[in-house]
């Protein structure tokens, strides 16, 4: 009951993955402390300082915790008011040989920094390879429908001609972009290393009695250990703080992207045009059991507004660092950058799950199409007219008068848009009637759009993906699954 009976974050209790959940839990992140500490003994004991076979091998048998071990870090955190200390004596207890030469020189950023960086580092994979999933599955359903004729809209007016998969493509472009800005994020990322307590290396210096080309050695192999290809070369008591700001802000700027497209898919659901996955148990409305809600899509705009506003708390807790550090931003960074991965894996794995089962209504568009598409005519039949020898002034003026009959007919009386009837009984139009069918098809009407659909694909979209990395992660997923 106890699970009942206080707030937990609905991010990883009722939306997140198992996995991202896992990344940023507290057994993940005290395991990774230990991991770090392992490193630096090993890495120091190499360089020569006293530390006992027995004390490594005591530290790796011991790198996990059992409920006992969070039991007694927990009354030492209370006891000390210090979380690293506190773990620093709970690993102590379960590796006795290593008690005196764990931490040893260190800071507590050494463990919080640098595991933070870790983590980082893998959540952003994790996010990528989920992101290459779904550009793959809207790739898909951009080719499906690449020469689909649907209305286009300006200020949500109707305007001219695009096609179904023309209109994804302009999703997946910006979700190509994210994906670039998502890696060239994790690619950049470094490590702190070890650098004492205000960056300087004071204590290690003096743990190796001045000899500068060990504390350097230190520093790499630490960073090797740890799987970086590097540390950053100067840092304070902390990592700098932008370096969140550079994660954040590319995860912000997918949210973005996720929240246009999900508005996308709201609007088109209101038109009946496209619909997300609506299962056959479903309940639309407590009240009003016709309703098929995108409740989807709804969740993405949701949570795609709490990832863009993440962003701000980086920014401004990396403009009030001062000088060295200071402890104003542990807080704000153990809530925002959890719940900023946690945030977007929830939003990429439901728009895989949309993306995966959009339903397209094509007789539905071909009757909105119908509707506007003899307006959008008129050019064509003016055109057509000039062509048989008429006069282009003479034959705009008839299209137009023709024109405002037909839209009182559709906005006054309610009727359907009757414009080529009346083309078709006006005699002025005799010399192209044989031509109406053709001057009115669609596909007449799309341009280029599958064209540049088929191209985009080929030379943006499949050159994208076939990154060794994210078809790995292709060719592993399976269907998108969500627990609510």
């Amino acid at each position: 009951m106890e699970a009942f009976e206080t707030y937990q974050t609905p991010l990883s209790s009722r939306y997140a993955s198992k996995e991202m959940a896992h990344l940023f839990s507290a057994e993940n992140r005290f395991y990774t402390w230990r991991k770090l500490w392992l490193s630096l003994a090993v890495a120091e004991k190499q360089l020569g300082l006293p530390i006992s076979d027995e004390a490594i091998t005591q530290m790796k048998q011991n790198l996990h915790l059992d409920v006992e071990q969070f039991k007694i870090a927990a009354e030492e955190e209370k006891k000390r008011r210090h979380d690293v200390m506190a773990h620093v004596h709970t690993f102590g207890v379960v590796a006795p040989a290593a008690a005196g030469i764990i931490h040893l020189g260190a800071t507590s950023c050494y463990v919080t920094d640098n595991a933070d960086l870790i983590f980082l580092r893998t959540a952003l994979t994790m996010v990528l390879r989920k992101l290459a999933v779904v550009i793959e599955r809207f790739a898909a359903f951009a080719k499906q429908y690449g020469d689909l004729p649907t209305l286009g809209f300006t200020h949500f007016q109707p305007a001219q001609l695009t096609t179904v998969g023309k209109r994804a493509t302009l999703w997946i472009q910006e979700l190509l972009w994210d994906l670039r800005n998502l890696k060239r994020a994790r690619d950049d990322l470094g490590f702190r290393g070890v650098k004492g307590t205000t960056g300087t290396q004071a204590s290690f210096l003096a743990l190796f009695d001045g000899d500068h080309d060990k504390v350097e050695e230190l520093d790499k192999l630490v960073t090797e250990l740890s799987g970086f290809s590097y540390a950053y070369p100067v840092t304070s008591q902390t990592y700098s703080r932008k370096i969140d700001v550079d994660v954040l802000n590319p995860l912000a700027s997918f949210g973005a992207t996720a929240h246009k497209i999900a508005t996308d898919l709201r609007l088109l659901a209101n038109l009946k045009e496209v619909e997300e996955p609506f299962e056959s148990t479903q309940i639309g409305s407590s009240a009003m059991a016709y309703k098929r809600n995108p409740m989807r899509s709804e969740r993405i705009c949701s949570l795609s507004r709490h990832l863009m506003t993440l962003q701000q708390d980086a920014l401004m807790t990396s403009s009030v660092q001062w000088f060295e550090r200071t402890l104003d931003d542990s807080a704000n960074r153990r809530v925002s950058l959890p719940s900023a991965f946690l945030t977007a894996d929830i939003v990429l794995t439901t728009l895989q799950n949309v993306s995966e089962g959009l339903v397209v209504y094509p007789k539905v568009i071909a009757r909105r199409i119908a509707q506007e598409l003899p307006f959008m005519a008129t050019e064509n039949i003016i055109m057509a007219l000039v062509k048989k020898g008429g006069d282009r002034q003479e034959a705009h003026e008839k299209i137009r008068v023709l024109s405002h009959e037909a839209a009182y007919q559709v906005k006054q009386l309610g009727l359907e848009n009757d414009l080529i009837e009346r083309v078709r009984k006006d005699a002025y139009f005799d010399p192209i009637k044989g031509e109406l069918d053709v001057l009115l098809d669609p596909k007449s009407f799309i341009g280029r759009a599958p064209e540049q659909v088929d191209k985009f694909l080929k030379e943006w979209v499949e050159p994208a993906l076939a990154d060794n990395e994210l078809k790995a992660g292709i060719d592993t997923a399976r269907k998108a699954e969500l627990s609510v």
